[in-house]
């Protein structure tokens, strides 16, 4: 299975290389390293409320 996804990445890998410019590419994985951050914390955040809420209940 692996042999079968390694050639996919790497196609994939070489297309995102010839198809955005570098200003592109870096501001697109800025872009989703904050959304990838604002969802985080927010799962966080229900996380933590979910336990204090099981406590009290207890």
């Amino acid at each position: 299975m692996n042999t079968v996804r390694f050639p996919l990445f790497a196609a994939l890998l070489v297309l995102l290389t010839f198809s955005l410019s570098s200003c592109d590419a870096i501001g697109t994985i800025f872009k989703a390293g904050a959304w990838t951050g604002i969802v985080g914390v927010f799962l966080l955040v229900l996380l933590i409320w979910f336990v204090v809420n099981r406590f009290r209940r207890s």
